[in-house]
């Protein structure tokens, strides 16, 4: 990791139209987004003029939305997106979704590591622990257990990365005199025998410019801070209280030195939606307008959801019921604590959704707003950056590269140009030993 700490930004592209659920019908933007690959190399194009270190790409096997009001974010399969998006672009990494739950580890090293080496060394992979049961319905029809998900998560990324590893340093000759192609000494079946996996190995690939790809994890609770102290080179968390947000950034670092790892070594990035214009009442105003363009009965749902309550008894502009409230007992998900809280407090129902996207901080405002925003959380070690979740992609997205990141970088906050080539780079992560990578033509 660099001496000093550095603010590290990726975009979340959606269903290539932006975080809220009006977004497909804004004025500009293509409703069928998530069929059309352009819209999401297009987006990653604007996301590298900013020099953001990567674009992310969250997915689930299965349709998870309402689609008569909503299309679905994850139509297309993330890595051949990443693909196309690898092809139109130089520098900015790569980050896909691939389940634990409802893969096998050698396709999804193979897969991703293809991707590695297509793009030269920009990507990551994303591990999480499949829950719906939306999805659980496409492969079986039995949804796993907790417990049973974040077992077979874990083996799953000890098993991927042995087959990331197992071609040795020297490994790869191709020399044109002598004939030899390759050392079969240095190609060594992983042997793996587990619980949940029986997998021979060795990977078809040798390792890419940056070794092998980074190693994200999205889960949350203790379990999923376990898999990520273990396992994980960053972290895309939930969190809409800052103080929430340094809890959970600590109990990862004590779960990583619990594993023998330097706390510091996990990058921990909360999500960010952001509405941004020239003035706060234009930025609400926006909100409110993406608002008008969304379904009320699914945008109450959640709320309702998320606070244990009926929907049927939240109005807009009015507190939520008290007595509901009263009611409301046990643990909370991640945020949820917060937005109870606030609830309690008196917030009307639109003050609540204005401020709380489901289990991640909103900012909206002007552009100096949200780059304080940006800027407190940092500070104050609550985030080392943040997976921004800009409204729309269509016009949200560009806004915030052209307003928002000079202004973090005149505050010494962000970077002016990439240091180099590889998503490790952009991240300050070492090349892991002993996947020293080789460097390919092309």
């Amino acid at each position: 990791m660099p001496a000093t700490r550095e603010l590290h930004l990726n975009v979340n592209l959606l269903g290539g139209l932006g975080e809220h659920p009006g977004a497909w019908r804004w004025p500009g933007t293509d409703p069928l987004s998530f069929l059309h690959v352009d819209r999401y190399v297009e987006a990653a194009v604007v996301a590298e003029r900013g020099t953001l270190d990567a674009v992310f790409l969250a997915d689930s096997p299965g349709i998870v939305q309402d689609i008569h009001t909503l299309p679905p974010y994850n139509g297309l399969e993330p890595t051949l997106v990443l693909t196309a998006i690898a092809r139109a672009t130089e520098r900015i990494g790569l980050i896909g979704t691939a389940s634990t739950s409802y893969n096998e580890p050698y396709n999804v090293a193979r897969r991703f590591m293809t991707l590695d080496l297509i793009s030269h060394g920009r990507v990551a992979w994303n591990a999480v622990t499949t829950y719906n049961s939306a999805s659980a319905r496409n492969f079986g029809g039995t949804e796993p257990t907790r417990e049973q998900r974040y077992s077979r998560g874990n083996e799953f990324v000890d098993v991927v990365r042995a087959l990331w590893t197992s071609w040795q340093p020297g490994a790869l000759i191709a020399d044109e005199v002598t004939g030899q192609f390759a050392d079969p000494d240095r190609i060594r079946p992983i042997e793996h025998v587990g619980e949940h996996f029986t997998v021979r190995g060795a990977l078809t690939l040798p390792p890419s410019e940056q070794g092998y790809p980074v190693i994200y994890q999205a889960g949350g609770g203790v379990e999923g801070r376990d898999l990520a102290g273990r396992t994980a080179d960053a972290v895309f968390s939930a969190a809409v209280d800052e103080q929430d947000a340094r809890t959970n950034a600590a109990a990862i670092r004590r779960a990583a030195l619990g594993y023998g790892r330097a706390p510091d070594s996990i990058i921990i990035l909360p999500g960010l939606r952001t509405s941004v214009a020239s003035t706060e009442r234009e930025a609400v105003q926006r909100r409110e307008a993406l608002r008008d363009l969304a379904d009320q009965t699914g945008v109450l749902k959640g709320l309702a959801t998320k606070l244990r309550v009926d929907a049927g008894a939240l109005h807009l502009d009015h507190p939520v019921p008290p007595q509901l409230l009263t009611e409301v007992h046990g643990p909370a998900g991640p945020g949820e604590d917060t937005l109870l809280r606030q609830a309690r407090q008196g917030s009307t129902v639109r003050e609540l959704l204005r401020a709380f996207g489901p289990g991640h901080l909103v900012a909206v405002g002007t552009p100096e707003h949200v780059a304080d925003t940006i800027e407190r959380w940092f500070s104050s070690g609550a985030a080392d950056g943040f997976n921004l979740m800009p409204d729309t992609l269509h016009d949200g997205l560009p806004d915030f590269v052209d307003h928002v990141i000079p202004i973090l970088r005149r505050r010494g906050l962000f970077r002016t140009g990439y240091r180099g080539t590889t998503l490790r780079e952009h991240y300050g992560l070492p090349v892991p030993v002993p996947a020293r990578p080789v460097a390919l033509a092309g």
